[in-house]
């Protein structure tokens, strides 16, 4: 049965910490699993990922205690379908730039009345249901997997107060390289634009009650977003093992 650890977390007001990466390594999920993280976000974006590839390392994250995310390339209900079959319980949407891009992502990954996801008697709906029967699945499922579109581009804030206001939104994670590059700044998100629009959709989304997310490069920048109201904070894989290199030699 998916896990609904990491949705209670949120409701309790915890703090979620995760990595993304584009590798395809089951054993990266474990490891990261061991050390404690709460999440791991399959990189189905820049990575040259299959679903196939997904599933091992989804359940390699089940068999740590780590809840399996994805970021998938776009907003493609069969690819989205495939990935929530194979037993993903949240999702990170890129490049969204439209409100209907939002709402084809939650019908993508929410079953019927809340979207249009199709059943069928696969992984996740079949033998990881457990005992629970159909409608009781259906339930469990729409409560528990996790819709969060990524803001990675200015365009976003045109339509972000009616984005926090559809059902099975649970928040919004930002990018800021990406929204710094929308902006114009290509040289990463430190400028002071940049920050108030970051600070702006913080606002807007803990306004509405729902989650708010991004990046943290260190532990100091994540305890300053985690004051700001940030829930989930995530690292790559690769800036993670970049630290602790630094910190070894």
């Amino acid at each position: 049965m998916i896990s609904a650890k990491a949705k209670n977390k949120l409701i309790n007001g915890d703090v979620l910490y995760g990595a993304i990466s584009p590798t395809f390594d089951p054993t990266i999920c474990e490891y990261l699993g061991f050390a404690g993280l709460d999440f791991y976000m399959i990189d189905g974006e820049h990575g040259p990922l299959t679903v196939s590839d997904a599933i091992d390392m989804i359940r390699a994250c089940e068999g740590v205690g780590l809840s399996p995310w994805a970021r998938i390339r776009s907003v493609d209900d069969k690819l989205i379908l495939q990935y929530m079959d194979a037993g993903v319980v949240g999702v990170m949407m890129p490049s969204i730039t439209k409100l209907s891009e939002v709402e084809e992502l939650v019908n993508a990954m929410k079953y019927p009345p809340i979207g249009k996801r199709g059943l069928g008697p696969v992984r996740a709906a079949d033998y990881l249901a457990g005992t629970l029967n159909q409608s009781q699945y259906i339930n469990y499922a729409n409560d528990n997997t996790l819709v969060f579109p990524q803001m990675e581009d200015i365009a976003f804030l045109d339509f972000i107060d009616d984005a926090l206001q559809i059902d099975g939104v649970d928040g919004i994670i930002i990018g800021p390289r990406d929204l710094a590059m929308s902006m114009g700044y290509y040289d990463g998100p430190a400028h002071p634009e940049v920050k108030e629009v970051m600070d702006l959709v913080f606002e807007k989304t803990k306004n509405a009650g729902k989650v708010i997310g991004t990046v943290a490069g260190n532990k100091d920048q994540a305890e300053a977003l985690i004051q700001k109201g940030a829930q989930i904070i995530l690292n790559s894989v690769q800036g993670l093992i970049t630290t602790g290199v630094k910190a070894f030699k």
